[in-house]
């Protein structure tokens, strides 16, 4: 049975409807720019991995360290959870806000480790080894603040709705700091499982360089399964402060097997995986056939991820996880029959929603990514169901258009990687980047003053968002480089996150001698 889920999980789209009709208003007054010289360069690959990784030090919460490298930035949040009296210091801020949300944090970091773990040698290489590890910990040392018992994890600190009333860097929050947590009376197993996740990941990345460090990352990775799966509940009804924002529209059941199977991964215990086999129809491991994969539908990820672990088990488990698993790839590459495939603009580039679009093309330029090599490594090709079978070089090709496009190779000649290439977004909507940095203006800016002085400010943003993957364009290949238009101007870790392995992996492809896209072209692409 295939259940197709389409949702909207973007947060900023709970905003006013004033805001978005005047968004709505200049997308469609936009007109799709020239090609610029960018479009037609070569990719640099290497300097988009090292920008990529930048990026998380921008979104850095709490007492920053000496090596800081991002200087427009300064200490923030240093009293997070003092009312509740536990130390919640750290973590990440989500977007262009100043929230720390649990759930896409923990993805972020997921995705991060899951990125070293398969091109960890790729970055080393490149030299942003020590970076990328830098940002996994960065959040890993707030997971283990925050798991302070077996069955008590803290989700969230801020109110998205008082933040948003307010336009100020971090530096000078004055808004509501209140923490919230999920327990046995308040469960809430998605965010439970993909913290789980995050740090049973992040404990393969830490085994060889940091073993001590990596056992604690596993015993919290274990208790927080067992606390999600022992007690179910969804979390956004037990933390009203998210359902506005990140609300689990896809229900629990995803995490649960998400959590398993990393957990066994990095203990290759049995039971995780019986825990696989056993739920994978009832939860819909083995049934939900999906076309996207993002920071709260984890089916194609967990799917991807069960055809890939070794393990032995029942063949039928196998071919099941791995045919939803397919369906998802095909739908991407436009191979699969019918109207069962995801949707392409003019230019090429993936396209799920208006809302951060380019979440969506990151998560599956991953996928894809990670899939073309398992099958490259046991000589197999993918089977789609229009298709027939495409070899591995096709599937990297069709990934390396999308990072191409987010690069630059677009209709609009522009790099959706801020900091990346000649031209990219200048006003992005993130108060810390459009605000007057801390160590260059120390006065308290207040929250009014904010909106006022720099939100409607025609100016560029003063502080470049280096590394930030924004929403991106609308389903024309159209973008409005306008602070006020969230939905295309904001960027989220998880953006980054996804692409910083995909990165790595297609540096190392530009070293090699034979190219092995040459014949893979901007014409394949639109004949899809």
């Amino acid at each position: 049975m295939k259940k197709d889920v389409n949702h909207y999980c973007n947060h900023h789209q709970h905003r006013s409807i004033l805001s978005f009709i005047l968004i709505q208003i200049t997308i469609i007054a936009a007109v799709a720019a020239p090609f610029s010289d960018q479009s037609s360069s070569v990719p640099d690959y290497g300097d988009a991995l090292s920008k990529s990784l930048l990026y998380f030090e921008s979104q850095r919460s709490g007492r920053l360290p000496h090596g800081q490298r991002v200087n427009w930035r300064h200490h923030s949040a240093l009293l997070d959870g003092l009312e509740q009296g536990v130390d919640l210091v750290g973590g990440y801020y989500d977007a262009g806000d100043n929230v720390k949300f649990g759930l896409p944090m923990a993805f972020t970091i997921t995705m991060l480790s899951w990125g070293v773990i398969e091109y960890g040698d790729d970055m080393a290489a490149a030299g942003e080894y020590h970076h990328a590890l830098e940002a996994i910990k960065w959040g890993t040392d707030y997971f283990v603040k925050a798991h302070t018992s077996p069955n008590v994890l803290w989700v969230q600190v801020g109110d998205g709705d008082t933040d948003h009333y307010c336009w100020q860097r971090p530096e000078d929050m004055a808004t509501s700091r209140r923490a919230y947590k999920v327990d046995e009376k308040n469960p809430g197993s998605e965010v439970a499982g993909e913290t789980a996740a995050a740090m049973a990941a992040a404990s393969i990345v830490f085994r060889r360089t940091n073993p001590h460090y990596a056992h604690l990352l596993l015993q919290h990775a274990q208790q927080l399964f067992e606390f999600g799966d022992k007690y179910r509940g969804r979390y956004h009804e037990s933390v009203k402060a998210a359902k506005g924002f990140y609300p689990s529209t896809s229900g629990y059941n995803d995490e649960l097997l998400w959590a398993a199977l990393w957990l066994y991964k990095a203990t290759t215990n049995q039971t995780y995986l019986n825990y696989a086999l056993q739920n994978a129809h009832h939860f819909g491991g083995a049934t939900w056939a999906v076309k996207e994969f993002s920071w709260d539908i984890k089916y194609a990820g967990l799917q991807l991820l069960a055809s890939t672990v070794r393990y032995i088990f029942p063949i039928f488990f196998f071919q099941t996880y791995r045919s939803k698993a397919e369906y998802y790839l095909c739908a991407n590459l436009n191979k699969n029959v019918g109207n069962d495939n995801v949707q392409l603009t003019p230019g090429g580039l993936i396209y799920i929603r208006q809302w951060n679009n380019l979440q969506y093309a990151s998560s599956a330029a991953f996928l894809l990514t990670v899939y073309s090599d398992h099958l490259r490594s046991t000589n197999r090709r993918l089977s789609c169901s229009a298709g027939g079978h495409v070899d591995p070089s096709e599937i990297l090709g069709f990934v390396r258009s999308q990072v191409d496009y987010v690069l630059g190779k677009n209709p609009a000649g522009t790099s959706y990687l801020v900091g990346y290439g000649k031209r990219y977004p200048q006003r992005v909507h993130h108060r810390g980047a459009s605000t007057a940095s801390y160590k260059s203006h120390e006065g308290f800016i207040g929250c009014v003053q904010g909106y006022d002085i720099w939100y409607r400010k025609r100016d560029p943003n003063p502080n470049v968002l280096v590394g930030a993957v924004v929403g991106g364009p609308d389903e024309k290949d159209r973008f409005r480089d306008v602070r006020e238009n969230h939905m295309q101007t904001e960027a989220c870790t998880y953006n980054t996150a996804a692409l910083v392995g995909v990165f790595a992996r297609l540096n190392r492809l530009e070293e090699e001698e034979d190219d092995p896209f040459d014949e893979y072209s901007s014409s394949t692409i639109a004949s899809m």
